[in-house]
């Protein structure tokens, strides 16, 4: 670079539009390490998210959606599904476990509960307008039969019971003054949803057809979702440790 050319830099900085601040960062140096495990003869007990079943429901519902100020043209609509409630009543047991006190369900009912969030956008009848934004809720509720379970579900019993005494100088009457209580809780882990995919198929449109040049205040959906999730539950699992590498 000439001298020229520095002074004229020095005294006429060049301006980039729209700049912002940035910092050039330092390289760090990156070893490996070696983790810390179990000895090889070890076979821990883990607690960890079974998977139960995953299964597809198809979810069908239909709304209207009022469109303030009115629409001429629906531009794009974005989706999600959200899940406000997932619970598994069993409603079947099979095998029993830890001698009659845990048994496994082999059929159960799974209710769920949510929401369809939509996003809408749309024009008006300005020639020149800007695009307007809806946001929508769509509720939506029921439940589905679970019974191929990849694993089954387990549920632990429990029990009440009272003793009671005779009393000591009738022999033919019972103490109501005295009795023996024992209870046994057992505090089961819940099963549990998680969300994989949604599949939707909708369609929208104006319950009065309307012109090119008419505007409609009423968008009535008939939305199909073909909803894939998971069902787990937190188990215990022994597992074979492979050592130190």
């Amino acid at each position: 670079m000439s001298e020229q050319n520095e002074i004229r830099n020095e005294c006429c900085p060049v301006e980039i539009p729209c700049q912002v601040e940035a910092t050039s960062l330092t390289p760090l140096s990156d070893e490996p390490s070696i983790p810390n495990v179990l000895p090889a003869n070890a076979r821990p007990i883990i607690k960890v998210p079974v998977v139960l079943a995953e299964t597809t429901i198809q979810v069908v519902v239909e709304a209207n959606i009022p469109l303030n100020p009115p629409a001429s043209e629906i531009k794009r609509v974005f989706k999600d599904v959200f899940l406000t409630q997932c619970k598994l009543i069993p409603v079947r047991f099979g095998t029993d476990l830890c001698h009659g006190e845990v048994s496994t369900v082999t059929r159960a009912k799974l209710f769920i509960e949510g929401y369809i969030r939509k996003d809408i956008e749309y024009a008006t009848e300005d020639c020149n307008g800007v695009l307007r934004d809806r946001i929508a809720t769509v509720p939506f509720s029921g439940f589905v039969d679970l019974e191929n379970f990849l694993v089954p579900p387990i549920l632990g019993d429990s029990s009440e019971s009272r003793s009671r005494f005779i009393h000591p100088q009738k022999s033919d009457s019972p103490r109501l003054d005295k009795y023996f209580f024992e209870n046994r809780v057992y505090y089961n882990e819940q099963p549990y949803c998680e969300l994989v995919s949604a599949n939707f198929f909708e369609l929208d449109f104006s319950p009065c057809p309307t012109d090119a040049d008419e505007t409609f205040s009423t968008l009535r959906e008939k939305i199909v979702v073909d909803l894939t999730l998971k069902v787990l539950q937190d188990r215990q699992v022994r597992i074979q440790s492979l050592g130190n590498p």
